[in-house]
């Protein structure tokens, strides 16, 4: 039996917990790009360089609260420039719209004009974060390292394997499930995220019972900044910051939102863990876990991992073009669809 629970640990340990931290991310991503679309009714193709700038700022403020003697241990102190981070990205935005989007939104232009738009966007506040910050990678996380620790786990239960559960992931969690739970309280208790929802739901007639467009644009653009910067800053903890990184996390951001459906809350949050479970367990070697389960006689030799972890994103490919043939609605059908 204590093999069949060493199994579960090693599970615990290299897919559950991971892939449940990465699919929290994820998911608050797909969020803010289905946000958008569901708004403004177009692909932010900026929104991964969008978590790079909060980050970054917020990164910065750490490292000058530290510098400071300022600390919330055994928190990171990269959650006190959380707000910090939010309040930048959210002023970038709103003027990025103002001083950008606006004029293509006043002129009814075509939606692939504001996708190429949000592309030079882009690349605008990818120069800006590598400027700010640079190109190289960034560990930022001072806080306490382990909630459980294996050497701690093994000593309670008697087991061979040790479950880890790092601060980083408890607190990812858990960030995500109030910003998730605020968000929805907002879209669906308070006038302005009706107002929001409304708009979503049929721009014309919103317009028609007096909705003001450019106040529900502003008020998308700023959770947008909410979500981004909170998703990038429980990533770089996570993990680590590299503003390469949060560029690629695009593509499984995107195959996020169209797996639950484009435009779909709901859906994306859905998405974000089909994706991160997909990523991690097609990407993880079984052969620990069937050592405990199978008797030696019937190991395999190999390591019993379908693919490399070097094909991580080819999997988020490969899931966005199997839902785009046959199910281009998504798990839950997405605004516009």
């Amino acid at each position: 039996m204590d093999g069949v629970f060493n199994a579960l640990v090693v599970l615990m340990n290299f897919v559950v917990i991971p892939a449940t931290a990465y699919g929290a991310q994820l998911a608050l991503g797909a969020l803010g790009v289905t946000l958008i679309f569901a708004v403004l009714r177009f692909s932010n193709f900026a929104h991964g360089d969008t978590m790079a700038l909060g980050t970054a700022v917020a990164i910065l403020t750490a490292w000058g609260l530290q510098a400071a003697g300022v600390s919330i241990q055994p928190l990171p102190t990269a959650l006190v420039g959380l707000p910090v981070g939010i309040a930048v990205t959210a002023a970038v935005l709103l003027a990025t719209d103002r001083g950008v989007y606006r004029f293509y939104r006043r002129q009814k232009a075509n939606p692939i004009i504001l996708v190429i738009v949000s592309m030079g966007v882009m690349f605008i506040m990818n120069g800006i974060v590598r400027f700010l910050i640079g190109a190289g990678e960034q560990r930022f996380d001072d806080g306490a390292r382990f909630i459980i620790d294996v050497r701690g786990f093994r000593q309670m239960t008697g087991l061979a394997e040790g479950l880890a559960l790092r601060t980083t992931q408890a607190i990812t969690v858990a960030v995500a499930v109030l910003l998730v739970a605020a968000l929805f309280w907002f879209l669906n208790r308070t006038r302005t995220g009706k107002s929001m929802r409304a708009f979503a739901d049929n721009e014309d007639l919103a317009l028609l019972s007096g909705i003001n467009p450019e106040r529900v644009v502003a008020v998308a653009w700023l959770l947008c900044a909410i979500l981004a910067t909170t998703a990038g800053v429980l990533y770089g903890l996570d993990k680590s910051f590299r503003p390469i990184t949060y560029f690629q996390l695009l593509l499984p951001i995107f195959a996020a939102a169209i797996v639950g459906g484009f435009g779909n809350p709901v859906g994306a949050i859905a998405g974000g863990f089909v994706v991160a479970f997909s990523e991690v367990a097609l990407t993880y070697a079984f052969r620990r876990v069937a050592g405990y389960l199978l008797p030696e006689s019937l190991m395999p030799d190999g390591l019993m991992q379908l693919l490399s972890t070097d094909y991580k994103f080819a999997v988020s490919f490969v899931i966005l073009i199997v839902v785009l043939l046959f199910k281009p609605t998504g798990l839950f059908k997405g605004a516009g669809t």
